[in-house]
C-alpha cells in the first residue's frame, strides 16, 4: 500500500507542475457530464474539469461526479488512465473562478447542495474553506489526495 501512495504522490506532483501551464476551458452548451449526463454549461458555479495530456478534456457538473470519474476511469473513459491527466480544475465556491483542483480544499457535509444534491464544495484558500465550514455546518475538510471512494459514498 505504501508504494501506491508514493506513486500517487509523484503523479500528483508531476500533474500539478503541468497544470500551471494549462488553462481551463469553457464548456459548450452541448457538453455533458460523463457520469450523470447533465448539461454542464447550465451549472457554471459548480463546474469541474479534467484536462488530459493529449488536450482532450471532460467537464462535470460538480466535484462529486468528477471524483467518481477520476476513481473509475476504466468505466467512464477506458482509453485513459490517471497518469494521462494533465490538470484538474474546480470552481472556487466564493469567487466562482477556476482553481487548481489538486491544491484546492474541499468541504463535505455542508448545507449547500450542488446540481446533483450533496456535494464536495471547493475552495482555493484554506481559511475560506474553514469559514464556509463553520457557516454552513460542514463536517469534513479534505485535500484532493484525501478524497477516496469511501468519502463519496455518503454523498449519493
Amino acid at each position: 500500500m505504501g508504494l501506491r501512495l508514493i506513486i500517487a504522490a509523484v503523479l500528483l506532483t508531476a500533474t500539478a507542475s503541468l497544470a500551471a501551464e494549462i488553462k481551463p476551458s469553457t464548456p459548450a452548451a452541448g457538453d455533458k457530464c460523463p457520469v450523470c449526463g447533465m448539461f454542464v454549461a447550465k451549472y457554471p458555479d459548480f463546474l469541474a474539469e479534467i484536462v488530459f495530456k493529449d488536450g482532450s478534456h471532460a467537464f462535470f457538473d460538480g466535484v462529486k461526479d468528477m471524483m467518481k470519474y477520476y476513481f473509475d476511469l476504466p468505466k467512464y473513459h477506458p482509453a485513459k488512465q490517471q497518469g494521462d491527466i494533465a490538470a484538474i480544475f474546480v470552481n472556487d465556491y466564493y469567487t466562482l473562478t477556476p482553481t487548481d483542483g489538486l491544491t484546492a480544499y474541499y468541504i463535505e457535509g455542508s448545507d449547500v447542495y450542488g446540481p446533483m444534491g450533496k456535494e464536495l464544495i471547493p475552495f482555493k484558500a484554506e481559511a475560506e474553506a474553514k469559514d464556509f465550514m463553520k457557516d454552513h455546518a460542514g463536517k469534513f475538510l479534505y485535500r484532493f489526495n484525501g478524497i477516496t471512494p469511501k468519502v463519496l459514498k455518503p454523498l449519493d
